[in-house]
């Protein structure tokens, strides 16, 4: 009995595989790769909760009241749930992450690949058959953890330089301020307007990045991002603009400066053509977005160093994720 009742199950799942292929053989080739898409999820889903799992180790504590006593508490969405035995709060791994609250886990890994090849909104939105507002969400989301990833200290010697950014409010149809402009255009004057956003970039001999977007390029606001990030035997090139040269008196620097006006762009080992060179590959990286909104180009800055530091070939999907969660690489 046992016997027959499993070949009846087997000529069962016969049928209803038939009946699938007689469906697939009906399909339009976009709802085939819809389905192929839909697959693929699946196939990636254990990978990328193993990841999310991982973020709490073997001791996870409770992000509420950081005490380390939980119990299991279930499962739901395929993760695993925690109660504190302290406040009585349940959590899982994405409670206070950039990521709580994010639907179809199983997409994220190719989600990821596409920030890793910096792909545009409608690109991702097409790839993965999500919305367009749901790939923008996403993607800043994921990165909000890889924006706050800076090196925190330039040793040797290390160049400085500013570049300015058009201030740019694409996507608000309001309080804009101004007329609305196409994509694109030139602020009137070169350098600091109100037109313009100042963002600092210092890199040192060994690759070591950080920029900062600027209220404003004066004295008060470069000393306040160089002075913690300055090892004090550094040594200080510049383009020896009068906010830099000042803020490198102030730290007791050795600071070499560049007329670059009178063509003077090499002295010996002084110059700023590394950070000069770093300013080029953004600017170049950013114009297949065709603007960045200035709310948003923090994400867009992080995003980038990100690319820089790690070559498409050694930062994989799950690291990119673990990343995006809040693990340092």
């Amino acid at each position: 009995m046992a016997r027959d009742g499993a070949v009846g199950e087997s000529e069962m799942r016969q049928r209803e595989l038939r009946r699938w292929k007689v469906a697939l053989e009906r399909m339009t080739p976009g709802q085939r790769d819809e389905l192929r898409a839909e697959l693929a999820a699946l196939d990636v889903r254990p990978a990328a909760a193993t990841v999310i799992e991982g973020r709490l180790g073997d001791n996870p504590g409770c992000p509420h009241c950081t005490t380390g006593r939980v119990i299991k508490h279930g499962t739901a969405n395929g993760l695993q749930r925690y109660r504190c035995r302290g406040c009585g709060k349940t959590f899982c791994a994405l409670t206070g992450t950039p990521l709580a609250g994010l639907h179809l886990r199983g997409k994220w890994l190719d989600h990821v690949a596409a920030l890793r090849e910096g792909l545009i909104l409608r690109q991702v939105a097409e790839r993965l058959h999500i919305a367009v507002s749901t790939a923008h969400r996403w993607r800043h989301r994921f990165l909000a953890a890889p924006k706050a990833l800076r090196s925190q200290t330039l040793t040797g010697i290390a160049e400085a330089d500013e570049t300015y950014f058009l201030r740019s409010f694409k996507g608000q149809r309001r309080g804009l301020g101004r007329p609305a402009r196409k994509r694109g255009g030139r602020a009137a004057k070169r350098g600091l307007s109100a037109e313009q956003v100042p963002v600092l970039v210092l890199r040192d001999r060994a690759g070591e990045t950080a920029d900062f977007i600027l209220p404003l390029a004066d004295r008060k606001h470069v000393r306040a991002v160089m002075a913690p990030l300055l090892a004090p035997d550094v040594v200080l090139c510049t383009d020896g603009s009068g906010s830099l040269a000042a803020v490198a008196r102030d730290l007791h620097l050795e600071h070499h400066a560049l007329n670059l006006r009178a063509g003077v762009r090499v002295i010996g080992p002084w110059h700023i053509q590394n950070v000069n060179a770093y300013h080029a590959r953004l600017k170049d990286w950013l114009r297949r977005f065709r603007g960045v909104a200035t709310r948003y180009l923090d994400s867009y800055l992080g995003w980038f160093r990100v690319q820089e530091r790690f070559p498409s070939t050694a930062l994989k999907p799950p690291s990119w994720l673990a990343m995006s969660l809040g693990h340092p690489c």
